[in-house]
């Protein structure tokens, strides 16, 4: 029964939400204020960076976000791109481009400054083999010409519960991807 419900646990690992790690590069936008998140799932597998990212980036799911900023903002993007991305071959990928950069992860600015994307993954430890793979965001605020006052917006904030799932969604996929070893396929 322990068994089983390891293999469970194996196939469908938790995503939470959790404090950034110490030397996140997200942490900088943490520092200054504006919304930042951070979601982790830990796998009991050893997976490089470079694999979560072209995961992540050719899931099903976020294919079709690729899918709708090719179609309303023109930023078309491909599987070859997300892999090119991950290995640190190229600066940009559909809507975002590479602002920061180390052997374990990495952070994306979007075409406007506005939302920042980071993917990160660090060792479980020698006692727990496998890997925490981490994606976060933030959102750079913006000042109302009116007020002088800086905020999110209205719409961010009105769509902040959608992004929250939305961002355990994404995590939760290409953490599925990497279980069936179809990143690079």
């Amino acid at each position: 029964m322990l068994a089983d419900c390891q293999r469970a646990c194996e196939l469908m690992p938790i995503v939470h939400s959790c404090e950034l790690p110490a030397d996140a590069l997200l942490k900088r936008y943490a520092k200054s204020g504006p919304y930042t998140d951070c979601y982790v799932a830990a796998v009991s597998a050893t997976v490089s960076h470079a694999d979560f990212v072209e995961a992540f980036y050719t899931t099903a799911v976020f294919k079709l976000e690729r899918l709708i900023l090719r179609l309303l903002v023109s930023f078309p993007s491909t599987d070859a791109e997300a892999r090119q991305l991950a290995q640190g071959q190229r600066d940009s990928f559909a809507a975002w481009s590479v602002e920061a950069r180390a052997d374990n992860q990495l952070l994306l600015s979007d075409f406007r400054g506005r939302t920042k994307s980071w993917l990160m993954v660090a060792s479980r430890g020698a006692a727990i083999p496998g890997t925490q793979l981490y994606f976060g965001s933030a959102v750079v605020p913006v000042r109302d010409a009116g007020t002088g006052r800086s905020g999110l917006g209205f719409v961010f904030a009105a769509l902040l519960g959608f992004h929250r799932l939305y961002s355990r969604i994404l995590l939760k996929s290409a953490v599925s991807r990497l279980s069936r070893g179809q990143a690079g396929s």
